[in-house]
């Protein structure tokens, strides 16, 4: 009996790729089979769409109840099988990775529409990583679509041949080969889209193939291919299609020619689904979702990070966001090199008027960058595993004139260091460098063992001679080509190699650029992704300024995924979702042109903790602060109607004080301009509770220090109230004195009762909400002016985390620290607009120019 069950429920999955679930169920009640059979087929499948529904990973937020039509792979599938034996064969070991990518794609294929319904127009969206395996996810996404009856397959990949490149022959080598019989071409390796004779031949009912079109985000090209199925509008009907959009946020967004003709496109497809990949979705969040664009309406994907990938936050560190522990906020690997200032005019013109006729400089970092390169190079040929190729980049510019002007300089010191290379000077300087980064970064906290200096001497000659030097850019013809053997190679450029494009074994880069966007920067990063065999040994100099931005960027990365998932537990729908993108004074959310939807962010701090952790050091600023705390602690000392005086533990809290008092300090006190918060949206925030709710009214100020005794290290707010300075060691990068944490999570519970040491998160709100749900807590810090750094602790086991070196603080004066808590809104909340444009006149800027786009096809 279960033996029939199981070959009427085989049939039923065979119906599925005729008909939609509904209608498959239809068709086994006309063929006589009794109702509680089908009943029973219709709960098995109802419990394998459960669980492709709620599969832990991948997180989506979804418009109203989409039908489940897909529930995997099947026995008969063969796009989806070649995809996993090529992966297989290109070191794809883990099953827990295709296992990972199996759920990832099964689940994004759930949410198209089933290939024979009449007509539908999807819209989805899928957030990645950079350099986190996107392609081999909508090339996984495609297969299983094919297999499914899926016709037409339109890839749009990028702006830039080198990207199109190398997605067309990814598609070609995971599903065509193994199945040519199944596909017909649109597009080669060398060849944009063509118009071909005939159309309707590709899309007629006696025509079973899939077809595929991998074309780029060019007006000329776009314009082509829709006239090419305008011509073809007749067999359309009964071709279901998917359009894969690559790097969605470029391109795609608010562009004159290139947003009208991808909806040209699917306008002309009557069955399509339009699905867009991006680790950057700044712009694509931005869209007006009433408006007849491209917002991804049906359904938003967040695709989990994998297992040691290289991302941001794993390099650069980030800042604290609300409900952080100490312990969760990492510095990230200390293997950013700093690029001074003065370099900078060095490898870079200062205005466009000095393009012309610029010879960058080998600075002595530029040097060390390249020497190092070499010596990672022969470092993982003495270890002899990962990728076989090893390339550096050098990033200073967008002009292709200035990538051409490092050709001779970088080849005179490959040759002069050829020539040196048996020098004991030369030996010695490389000697140094490879000792002083190979102890600043242990191997062994990655699992790898050191490769000792003599070691990869062996290797070292031939991989400076071997080593090119490639101009990649728009207009050369010199490309980083990794299909001929083992590459080593040092590519300078600039669009080109900022989008998509994979360099293969990135080791090393140089990275100069500044640009005025999130996603222009994120995507700039092409260190970000896996480094399998050599996780110790990738390092980056760019200046500070650059470095913190990224951590900036790591830290709005944290906060907008953090409110995807928010999202995707709250059943709220893409229509309602509204990330919100934490600002910053020198960098904009995307281009102007992809905010014109945006609307001025709400901020509410309601049931958030704030705090400072960026600093001046000069005694007027500091001395400013000191003394807007010292009168707040005087009238809070002479209102407050209850005092918890601990001066044994360091700490005081004084009860019920007026919010008034707090707002007159929160104005006087000065927060450092790179501060997210400010005093001006805080007492805007405290002022509108106050007049909507009735909340806030009263606070509790609270001191924290250390126990007080020794006057050498003690500090005085108010007669009576002295307590012990605290340390708050400050980050080793230019720019603001940055502590990155100042509050602990006990601390936030020290003005509640019965606090426990294993309190979570959520247990801090619940007490809070219960104890003390309409009083706000402001908490001062006396930090220590010099506040050296604890002695080193000994290197971490696996996962390898080196913290960042810490600096003493060496401020001119003690420093004002303050956090704030503020409980939950119970009556609705007052948000206050803290949209902030920024200030771009004091920063030197290269911004993308894509007018070319509309251009003849390059």
């Amino acid at each position: 009996m279960a033996d029939e069950f199981d070959d009427m429920y085989e049939t039923f999955r065979a119906l599925l790729d005729a008909f939609p679930p509904s209608e498959s169920v239809k068709r086994l009640e006309q063929f006589g089979i009794s109702s509680d059979i089908v009943q029973q087929i219709r709960e098995r499948h109802e419990q394998q769409t459960i669980r492709i529904r709620e599969l832990e990973e991948p997180h989506a937020v979804i418009l109203g109840n989409r039908d489940t039509w897909y529930t995997g792979p099947q026995a008969k599938d063969k796009c989806w099988p070649a995809v996993v034996d090529r992966l297989r064969k290109d070191g794809w070991p883990q099953q827990s990775a295709i296992t990972h990518l199996d759920d990832s794609s099964t689940r994004i294929v759930s949410l198209l529409n089933h290939p024979k319904e009449r007509s539908f127009s999807t819209r989805g969206l899928v957030v990645g990583h950079v350099q986190s395996g996107k392609t081999t996810n909508f090339t996984s996404v495609m297969a299983k679509a094919a297999d499914r009856g899926y016709k037409l397959f339109i890839v749009l990949a990028g702006i830039h041949n080198g990207l199109r490149r190398q997605t067309q022959a990814r598609l070609v080598q995971q599903l065509v080969e193994p199945n040519p019989s199944m596909w017909s071409q649109l597009t080669g390796l060398e060849k944009d889209f063509t118009p071909q004779e005939n159309p309707a031949s590709y899309f007629g009912k006696s025509n079973k193939t899939r077809v595929l079109c991998v074309v780029k985000k060019n007006a000329t090209v776009l314009r082509k291919l829709a006239r090419w199925l305008e011509k073809a509008s007749d067999y359309l009907e009964d071709c279901p299609a998917l359009i894969i959009d690559d790097e969605a946020d470029q391109a795609t967004v608010a562009t004159k020619s290139i947003n009208p003709l991808i909806m040209s496109i699917m306008n002309s497809l009557p069955r399509s689904a339009y699905v867009g990949y991006t680790a950057s979705p700044f712009a694509n969040l931005l869209i007006d979702p009433g408006a007849e664009d491209l917002y991804p309406r049906d359904f938003i994907v967040s695709l989990p990070k994998p297992d040691h990938h290289f991302g941001t936050e794993v390099l650069f560190g980030r800042y604290p966001v609300d409900g952080d522990a100490p312990d969760q906020v990492d510095d990230g690997y200390d293997m950013i090199r700093s690029v001074p200032e003065g370099d900078v005019a060095c490898v870079r013109p200062k205005t466009r008027a000095d393009v012309e006729g610029f010879e960058p400089v080998i600075t002595d970092t530029l040097r060390r960058a390249v020497e190092y390169f070499w010596l990672v190079t022969a470092a993982r040929r003495v270890r002899g595993t990962g990728n076989p190729h090893s390339t550096m980049l050098i990033h200073t510019s967008v002009n292709t004139a200035v990538h051409n002007s490092f050709k001779r300089p970088l080849e005179r010191m490959r040759d002069h260091t050829v020539d040196l290379m048996n020098r004991e000077e030369c030996l010695a300087r490389l000697r140094d460098l490879w000792e002083e980064e190979t102890a600043r970064v242990p191997a062994e906290d990655f699992g790898e063992r050191k490769v000792q200096f003599e070691e990869l001497m062996a290797h070292l000659p031939s991989v400076v001679d071997h080593c090119r030097v490639v101009m990649d850019n728009s207009s050369s013809e010199d490309r980083l080509d990794y299909g001929n053997g083992p590459v080593v190679a040092i590519a300078v450029g600039g669009n080109t190699l900022s989008r998509g494009l994979t360099l293969e074994g990135l080791s090393v880069s140089y990275f100069v650029r500044a640009v005025s966007a999130y996603d222009t920067l994120l995507q700039m990063g092409r260190w970000f992704g896996f480094r399998n065999g050599y996780a110790d040994l990738p390092r980056i100099w760019m200046t500070d300024e650059l470095a913190e931005w990224f951590r900036h960027l790591a830290t709005v990365e944290t906060e907008m995924r953090r409110d995807i998932d928010v999202y995707m537990t709250e059943n709220e729908t893409p229509l309602t979702f509204a990330v919100r993108l934490r600002t910053h004074p020198a960098l904009r959310v995307t281009a102007a042109a992809k905010m014109r939807d945006a609307v001025m962010a709400a901020s509410s701090f309601g049931g958030q903790r704030v705090q400072t952790h960026y600093f001046h050091t000069d005694v007027e600023w500091l001395t400013a602060n000191i003394d807007a705390a010292r009168a707040l602690v005087t009238a809070a000392a002479s209102i407050s109607l209850k005092i918890d005086e601990r001066p044994k533990d360091g700490r005081y809290v004084f009860y019920e004080v007026p919010h008034d008092v707090v707002t007159r300090f929160l104005t006087s006190y000065q927060f450092h301009e790179n501060s997210v918060s400010t005093s001006e949206l805080i007492v805007a925030y405290i002022n509108k509770r106050v007049a909507a709710a009735g909340s806030l009214r009263r606070w509790n100020v609270a001191i924290i220090g250390t126990p007080q005794g020794r006057p050498d290290y003690d500090f005085t707010f108010a007669p009576g109230v002295t307590v012990g300075r605290t340390i708050r060691s400050r980050l080793d990068v230019a720019g603001p004195a940055d502590i990155k944490t100042l509050m602990s999570p006990r601390d936030a519970a020290v003005d509640l009762d019965g606090y426990k040491a294993t309190w979570v998160e959520e247990d801090y709100r619940k007490q809070r909400q219960s104890q003390q749900p309409n009083t706000g807590l402001l908490v001062l810090y006396p930090i220590d002016k010099t506040s050296a750094p604890a002695p080193k602790k000994p290197p971490s086991t696996s996962p390898a985390r080196k913290r960042k070196e810490r600096v003493p603080l060496d401020a001119e004066e003690h420093v004002i620290g303050i956090a704030l808590v503020f409980p939950d809104p119970s009556a609705g909340d007052s948000s206050v607009e803290s949209y902030v444009s920024a200030n771009l006149s004091k920063v030197s800027i290269e911004d993308e120019d894509y007018s070319f786009l509309d251009n003849e096809e390059m």
